[in-house]
């Protein structure tokens, strides 16, 4: 027989349960953010995720184009990004944005019409990739042998070294025999990629990072992937959905205007009322801040850190995108990179964006300052021709459409004496943390970085709450 009181009973245990989980706003909508608010969530704590635009994200989207769905730019990530592998494991996405089996990267030279490839065999590093460079085309035997030479140095540079923030990673790469010719179709050719900057414009330490780390750690480190259906689906809808899951509150359309600590300790965030939401301050246990440099600037409180006025000495850098629509197939292969022309990469987004007939490919263009700010029409003019140049079915087709996205503040710029300006996830101030790509990841901007930072804005938090950390991302193969 039951007791009448047993069920009242349950109920205030529960209450008390919730009462006592420790409450927790994250401020960004980004990956940082949606990774640190799974996270907490995952440690138990009653998240709420607040984010500015009318969807998650951050610089990583979709939008719709007539009938195309269209990404802001094309995103790819590596094996040895475990921290994104993981994210795409917790969101159920791993299957819609496959590594390739083995790194294969078709270079096409523009100027003598010859197409190398850089693969890699299953061989222990580094003789994984002695075979394509052995027979690289684009380099000369001598040239060849010196990028043999300088991988070697830079497998033996020490990453904790603070002294390598401070150098370019260019003047490195010269006095270690590199000719001009060799940065540009090698070293240039996967750092302005990773880093969004040339050589001559990177941090040594950065640079060193990206090289030993994608190339120097694992036979697979560099295998590429990338999505198969738009970076929305992903970030968006299949994120949101898992923060639903994990019992999330999630509130876009939502801009932050002030967070402040209270009297008893707490911290208040402080939300405008608006055309899609009343006034209100959250009070919460913790708060994480997963906006941009200069945002972030702007909301820490005084004190938060030493000298907070650092972040807006972080620079950025641009990407450009330029998208076309043909009316036939034109190329064969899912993507390539260009040497002796303005083009860097091309992606087949054909099947991803919806498109039926024809062919869409988008070119990737980092380190873009030159041209972030050009004419669509410029644009237009000078990228055709090379296509054509560089894809001969391209010749005589009909161009359905041709459109540029661009992200002028996409990364933080990784320029010598960064890594001094980037903070850390935990501030002065108990309670509040930093998560973002342009924080002490020890990565580039990057897809990898923004989500390491959120986790470790989490772990973080729950250490200091008593809580265990909510993400295995560090155990992942």
């Amino acid at each position: 027989m039951s007791n009448g009181n047993t069920a009242p009973e349950e109920s205030d245990a529960d209450d008390t349960a919730a009462r006592q989980r420790p409450t927790a706003v994250v401020v960004g909508g980004g990956l940082a953010g949606i990774t640190a608010a799974l996270s907490l969530a995952d440690g138990g704590a009653d998240v709420t995720l607040l984010e500015g635009r009318p969807r998650l994200g951050g610089l990583a989207f979709s939008f719709k184009r007539g009938d195309l769905t269209v990404d802001n730019g094309q995103h790819v990530y590596l094996r040895c990004c475990t921290a994104y592998r993981w994210f795409l494991d917790r969101i159920d996405a791993a299957s819609l944005a496959p590594l390739q089996e083995r790194l294969d990267v078709p270079v096409l030279d523009a100027e003598k019409n010859r197409l190398g490839r850089l693969r890699r065999t299953a061989l222990p590093v580094p003789l994984h990739l002695a075979k394509s460079l052995a027979t690289y085309p684009h380099l000369t035997l001598a040239e060849r042998a010196n990028v043999g030479r300088a991988a070697l140095a830079l497998k033996g540079l020490d990453l904790t070294d603070p002294a390598l923030d401070e150098r370019d990673f260019g003047s490195w790469l010269a006095e270690h025999g590199q000719s001009q010719r060799a940065i540009e179709a090698l070293w240039d050719l996967v750092g302005v990629a990773t880093l969004n900057a040339v050589a001559g414009e990177a941090s040594l330490g950065l640079a060193a990072m990206v090289f030993k780390t994608g190339l120097l750690s694992d036979p697979g480190a560099a295998d590429i992937g990338w999505a198969q259906v738009p970076l929305g689906e992903l970030h968006d809808t299949l994120a949101r959905k898992a923060l639903d899951s994990a019992g999330v509150r999630t509130e876009l359309r939502t801009r932050v205007t002030s967070i402040s600590r209270t009297e008893n300790g707490r911290w208040a965030v402080e939300v405008p009322e608006g055309p899609d939401t009343s006034g209100q301050i959250l009070a919460a246990d913790t708060v994480v801040l997963a906006v941009p440099q200069r945002e972030a600037h702007d909301l820490l409180p005084d004190g938060a850190l030493d000298d907070k006025g650092r972040l807006l000495d972080i620079g950025t850098a641009p990407i450009l995108n330029l998208h076309v629509v043909y009316d036939r197939k034109v190329l064969k292969r899912p993507f390539f990179t260009a040497l002796g022309s303005p083009v860097q990469w091309v992606f087949d987004r054909t099947e991803a964006s919806g498109l039926t007939e024809g062919q869409y490919l988008a070119v990737s263009q980092s380190a873009a300052q030159d041209e972030i700010d050009e004419p669509v029409a410029v644009l237009r003019e000078r990228y055709l021709p090379e296509l054509e140049r560089l894809l001969p079915n391209a010749r005589g087709a009909k161009i359905h459409d041709f459109f540029v996205t661009r992200e002028r503040t996409a990364t933080f710029a990784p320029t010598p004496g960064v890594g001094a300006l980037r903070p850390g996830a935990r501030t002065n101030a108990p309670g509040l943390y930093l998560a973002g790509a342009w924080t002490a990841t020890g990565w580039p901007a990057t897809m990898e970085s923004a989500v390491r930072s959120g986790a470790s804005a989490a772990d973080a938090a729950l250490a200091a709450l008593g809580r265990p950390r909510g993400h295995l991302y560090r155990e992942a193969a």
